[in-house]
């Protein structure tokens, strides 16, 4: 009896042991691992606070391509492998992310006030509907609401609001707010009265454009990507670059918008999503599945063909096109109705042969987007001077001189009358 009574007792301190020992780990590591939440947290929120804001400037660029499956850069924080950005945003806390990213955060009451009920519908896109506003400032403005059955339009969502809350250019479409309330989903852009590229092109009533205004909304897109391409950090690709996403001001003065594919170039080694418009895209990032700066190249050299041409690309533009390569002035039989004998020949085959370049096969012969927005500003440049030489040679030359003459004229008769009347 006393040696299992002795037995009983060893049997409970060791048990005893076993459990404060066990106590002690949990508690220990319980701990641990609340100080090292807390260090995260504090490092992440220091990240954000510290991102660098380029100032607007034309020979700014930005590139997105990054695979989401590795991590997407939030305004210089990170959201780790792992975690959705849709359970990043439900857990995010958003007026610190109002506060970082300094676009205003408004409510659904707002919205449905500036909007009179959401009855001021300027049209349909994949994302959802988009409204005009005008907001308590009387500021006027253009709501793009996420449809409530679009998944691909959540995430586009984000992706334009953690995107363009960095993105600041004269030639990016401006997001002046969004509102994330009641279940909906909204941004808010600064509003381009004369609506997009696309409409203006190939909508018979519209306004029609001048080969003036064209080649000035050549090189106006071309900065907008010339900024996503090399004034962002990191760089940005906009994957989806058409002419329905080129929005036009009340001066006919162009913007690049709709970023809702675009991503951060990072090189992971890592292959992105097929995503984009059929007729843009480019052939070796569908071949390849590879996202480069060379992909927007080769659609922008699409848009500049449909400046040219006024035919959508998914009206066999392409066709034409090599058609018309097969001479130097082939471009002259396929140029827009709208200003044949309204435009000078020779800038349309310069322009011509800079978007040939655009969609050469091959990436690598492609050129970059600042040696494209500087052969175009050069085509500009010849004609702003070929206009100033015209000018001065055929009236104002003249015209100073009879001035001249006349006033000798004037001088001589008032000299003469003096001397006769000191004679």
């Amino acid at each position: 009896m006393g040696n299992q009574a002795d037995l009983v007792i060893i049997g409970v301190s060791v048990g005893v042991a076993i459990g404060l020992l066990i106590a002690a780990c949990a508690f220990f590591g319980l701990r641990w691992y609340r100080k090292r939440s807390h260090l995260q947290q504090h490092a992440t929120e220091r990240r954000v606070s510290a991102l660098p804001i380029r100032a607007n400037g034309v020979g700014a660029s930005i590139d997105s391509s990054a695979s989401l499956s590795n991590s997407v850069s939030v305004n210089g924080s990170q959201i780790p492998a792992g975690i959705t950005p849709r359970s990043w945003w439900n857990h995010h806390n958003k007026d610190l992310f109002a506060s970082t990213s300094g676009i205003p955060r408004y409510s659904y009451k707002d919205i449905q006030k500036a909007t009179q009920n959401f009855t001021t519908i300027l049209g349909q896109g994949s994302f959802g509907p988009v409204y005009k506003a005008t907001m308590a400032t009387s500021e006027v403005v253009a709501v793009k609401v996420l449809a409530s059955n679009s998944k691909q339009g959540e995430k586009e969502f984000q992706t334009e609001v953690l995107l363009l809350s960095r993105l600041h250019h004269r030639n990016l479409v401006n997001l002046v707010g969004y509102c994330v309330d009641k279940g909906q989903h909204m941004l808010i852009y600064e509003y381009m009265s004369n609506g997009s590229l696309e409409n203006i092109l190939y909508n018979e009533g519209e306004k029609v454009l001048s080969w003036e205004e064209r080649l000035q909304v050549a090189l106006d897109i071309s900065h907008g990507i010339e900024y996503l391409h090399e004034g962002a950090v990191p760089p940005v690709i906009h994957r989806d670059l058409k002419s329905a996403n080129i929005l036009l001001d009340r001066t006919m003065r162009a913007k690049v918008a709709d970023f809702g594919l675009s991503k951060e170039e990072v090189y992971d080694g890592r292959k992105s999503g097929l995503k984009g418009t059929y007729g843009y895209m480019d052939p070796d990032y569908i071949s390849s599945n590879k996202l480069t700066k060379k992909s927007d190249i080769y659609s922008f050299g699409i848009i500049i063909f449909e400046l040219i041409t006024g035919i959508h690309p998914q009206q066999n533009l392409m066709e034409y096109v090599n058609l018309a390569a097969m001479s130097s002035d082939g471009v002259d039989e396929i140029l827009d109705k709208h200003i044949v004998g309204k435009c000078n020949i020779e800038e349309v085959r310069l322009l011509s042969g800079i978007a040939h370049k655009c969609l050469n096969k091959l990436p690598r012969r492609r050129p970059s987007i600042g040696d494209v927005s500087q052969a175009i500003s050069r085509i500009r440049r010849r004609r702003l001077t070929k206009e100033d030489t015209m000018s001065f040679a055929g009236g104002d030359v003249p015209e100073v001189l009879r001035r001249i003459e006349n006033q000798q004229v004037e001088l001589s008769n008032i000299a003469s009358m003096k001397e006769r009347v000191q004679t």
